[in-house]
């Protein structure tokens, strides 16, 4: 019995030892890429290879438009209109907003429906690296990939790759390829109802279209707009720089 206890306490070691090497491991790997996807331009993302798969296990092909620009050439109204849209207080959380947080958490405990509060840091950080759906695991991989994006790149990097590799359609990614093929522009013309309606179709951008609003695509733009001027309009992104 003792003999039998002591492999067992050396076999539970020994996989302990394993598993802390697996982590360090990870957790050197996801830095330097982290840190290495600082400068160097995001040319595809886990989504997009997510979306090539699940079309090719249906039999089908895929084509991914995906064109990177450079924070300088991407609409200052696209910018805005994202921020306004998915995340008004980006410039000043660390990753995650504690208050959008807070209250999805009451909403759920007053059993209403459950809203997001998914900040365009963890956004970023789940289309760049990670997987689309829900599980514990993807929610703890992505507040660590959260994490190291906001310590080690600054707000507006955060945003230039968000809006370079975030889905607008079934295989258009990245603010130039939606632009494309909305509206026919490139990503540094958009006006600021395009900018509002590509932003309004995100939460569903394989079930919305920019270009021909629904109803309710165009309220919803119509709103982003009022946000976007009651944030201070253009002034706003300045705020990315502090």
């Amino acid at each position: 019995m003792t003999t039998l206890r002591r492999l067992l306490e050396a076999l539970v070691r020994r996989l302990l030892r394993v598993l802390a090497l697996i982590a360090v491991g990870f957790a050197a790997l996801s830095l330097l890429l982290v840190l290495l996807l600082r400068e160097v331009p995001a040319y595809g993302s886990m989504v997009m290879m997510e979306r090539k798969v699940q079309a090719w296990l249906a039999g089908e092909t895929l084509p991914i438009r995906h064109q990177w620009r450079p924070w300088e050439q991407l609409s200052g109204h696209a910018k805005l209109a994202v921020m306004a849209a998915e995340d008004q207080r980006f410039p000043e959380h660390r990753g995650f907003d504690l208050v959008e947080i807070r209250r999805a958490w009451e909403a759920s405990r007053d059993g209403m429906r459950l809203r997001g509060a998914s900040t365009i840091s963890q956004q970023t950080a789940k289309n760049l690296f990670l997987w689309t759906g829900r599980s514990w695991v993807r929610k703890g991989l992505e507040a660590w990939f959260t994490l190291l994006i906001e310590t080690l790149w600054p707000k507006q990097r955060v945003l230039e790759v968000y809006l370079n590799i975030v889905e607008w359609d079934s295989g258009v990614f990245g603010l130039e390829a939606a632009a494309q093929h909305y509206f026919g522009v490139s990503a540094d013309r958009l006006s600021e109802v395009q900018a509002s309606r590509l932003a309004a179709i995100l939460p569903n951008p394989r079930g919305w279209d920019a270009a021909r609003p629904d109803p309710y695509v165009q309220r919803r733009s119509a709103w982003i707009r009022q946000q976007m001027h009651n944030l201070g309009g253009m002034a706003y992104l300045e705020r990315l720089v502090r």
